[in-house]
């Protein structure tokens, strides 16, 4: 069985206007990391029910990691967005209802109880913080715009959804540093190298100072990249190019 690509939303008006900064995507890649995963991509959009309705849809075949939008205000739309990409109603969530009566008790009407409403057949995700659960649709994984609220989350989904993948690392992402080249030299040993070893991605960061240096990256497949970094090695010390490990 294969990892499926791992995908992040992020949702909310705020982050797009800059009154708040975001900080899930950074924590989200150093905690797959730590399970030897790692990020295909990333989307942000606004509050807008169609926009985020949109990037569930197209992540349909990937796990997604959404953050933000469950709440009870009217600018909290991605649990409808959700409903919707999946062609699926809205209902209220027992044990979702339970959680938040017990947690408000008859404060929790008429508005917070709203949060217990999910698409159908969703399952919750515990919320350490305050008892509001998150919920996941398949591999679709939705979480608060706190912070505090929805890191707690990443790991337990990842815990009890696919820690089985992290027994065994099938991803991999290596570089080497080459001195006194600009990227542009090297192109068509990039399209060489993505031609000959089709699962894998060639990355290039140079960097000017204090020496000119450009750090070049092989990422994908663990056993692609292992060859293609041997022939990047091989074809440097043929070409007589500098290059060091990066340790």
């Amino acid at each position: 069985m294969i990892l499926k690509p791992i995908h992040a939303l992020i949702i909310g008006d705020e982050i797009l206007s800059g009154k708040r900064q975001d900080k899930h995507l950074t924590y989200l890649i150093n905690t797959l990391k730590k399970f030897d995963f790692m990020l295909a991509g990333a989307n942000y959009v606004g509050d807008s029910e169609e926009d985020i309705k949109q990037c569930i849809f197209n992540k349909k075949d990937c796990i997604l990691f959404s953050f933000g939008g469950i709440g009870a205000t009217p600018d909290d739309r991605t649990r409808q967005a959700a409903a919707s990409a999946n062609n699926i109603a809205i209902e209220r969530h027992p044990e979702a209802i339970a959680l938040i009566e017990k947690q408000f008790g008859k404060d929790a009407y008429p508005k917070r109880i709203l949060m217990g409403e999910l698409p159908k057949n969703a399952k919750l995700i515990p919320n350490t913080i305050n008892n509001i659960p998150g919920f996941s649709l398949h591999d679709h994984h939705f979480m608060p715009g706190f912070p505090e609220m929805a890191w707690p989350m990443i790991e337990w989904v990842i815990n009890h959804y696919y820690l089985e993948f992290s027994k065994e690392k099938t991803t991999d992402d290596q570089s080497l540093w080459i001195d006194d080249r600009s990227e542009s030299t090297l192109i068509d040993l990039m399209r060489s190298i993505e031609k000959q070893f089709t699962d894998v991605r060639i990355y290039s960061l140079p960097k000017l100072s204090p020496n000119k240096t450009l750090e070049f990256g092989i990422k994908g497949d663990k056993q692609q990249v292992k060859n293609a970094m041997l022939f990047l090695k091989n074809f440097l010390s043929d070409e007589k190019i500098s290059w060091r490990e990066n340790k």
